[in-house]
Order: C-alpha cells, then structure tokens, then sequence
C-alpha cells in the first residue's frame, strides 16, 4: 500500500458529466492528515506511519496522548491511526498527507463503522422471508423453526437469528474517485461508502483493482 488517508463522511449528493450522465457520489471531506510516528523494523518491528486525524480540544485529550502529540510538533488530534506503507520511510513527523496523493480515476476501498441499527429481527437483519399474514396463522414475522427434535437435539452455532444489527467495520472494494477538491480538502467517491454522516472513513488504494 502506497497511498492512503482518514476522512469524515459529509453526506450524498449527485453530479452531471459533461454528457450530461448523472452520478451518485459520497462527499468526504479528507485531510489533511498530520503523521504523528514513524514506526521502523529497528525500534518497532515493523514499518509504519502512525497519522492524526480531525481537529479536537486538548481538554478532551488525556495527558499522555498530549505528550505524544507534543513530541511530534501536531497540534491534537480525535483519530490516531496507522498505515502500513510500502515506503513508510520517506516520511517525516510532522508532515502532511493530503488529497492530492489522489487523482480522479483512482479505485480505492473505504473502509468505515456501518450504521447502528440496535436490536432487530431475523427478517429485517438476515432477509428472511414471512410467514403467512392471515389471521388463523401464528407465525408472521417470526423466524421460523431453529432446530431438529431428538436428532441433533440443539440450535447449531452460527444460526441466523434475531439480535444486534449493525455498528460493524465494514469495507466496501474499488470505489472509484469521481472528482477531487485539493483547497477544501473534498473528495467525491461514486456510489455509497459505508457509515453514518460526520463518521471516520478511511480510504486506501485498492488491493484489487479491476
């Protein structure tokens, strides 16, 4: 990996080419990214590039994050976050990673928390299917069976059930960058990238391009 940066999700609008063919894009608002560590093979074991992310106030930060930050020359940061680059020793503490290491064409993989969606039921979470909705049936929105009788006699782990939906690191694979906006820091990614809006999305070169 050689390229990568954190960003926040602003929301979705649309877009029109030249020949007038509309787009559905995501709006990010990317960078800049502070590198806050260089990680080596000598000191840590491996080669790295710890970044910061996203401006916040020094009281919501706890005293040894401040000296972290402090001993880098960065102002604070909400999100701490490492990239595993390829030339990880080419960078420098205190240095900027912004939107420009993009261009438009680029295919990426955004990688982002999905949205929370609580408790639901198998239907909704699994996309299962409902029973009869007459009103001698007993059985409208439910499940359905779980299990044999005697023979195996139990519920198999990994049963689609009813339960906690969402909230889940999801990543979604070559998104492609429709447009980029190097003085407000704005890159437009076609189709959805996953999250709610204001959320962290962090964005890498795709590991498969097609």
């Amino acid at each position: 990996m050689k390229k990568a940066i954190l960003a926040t999700k602003v929301g979705m609008t649309q877009i029109f080419n030249e020949n007038g063919v509309l787009t559905p894009v995501t709006v990010l608002q990317a960078g800049p990214c502070a590198v806050t560590q260089v990680k080596t093979v000598e000191n840590d074991g491996y080669n790295a590039v710890q970044v910061g992310f996203g401006d916040i106030r020094e009281t919501l930060v706890n005293k040894p994050k401040k000296g972290h930050f402090a001993k880098a020359g960065v102002a604070v940061k909400r999100f701490l976050k490492e990239f595993r680059f390829e030339n990880a020793t080419e960078y420098t503490v205190g240095q900027e990673i912004k939107v420009d290491i993009f261009k438009e064409g680029d295919k990426i993989d955004a990688t982002a928390k999905s949205k929370g969606k609580g408790f639901q039921g198998a239907i909704k979470r699994h996309g299962q299917s409902r029973g009869p909705m007459a009103h001698g049936s007993k059985f409208h929105r439910h499940a359905g069976s779980n299990g044999s009788a005697t023979t195996p006699g139990k519920v198999f782990k990994g049963k689609k059930m009813p339960g906690h939906m969402g909230s889940v690191k999801v990543t979604i694979q070559n998104l492609e960058i429709v447009r980029i906006d190097v003085e407000n820091n704005i890159i437009l990614v076609k189709g959805a990238v996953p999250g709610p809006k204001k959320s962290m999305v962090m964005l890498k070169e795709s590991v498969k391009a097609i």
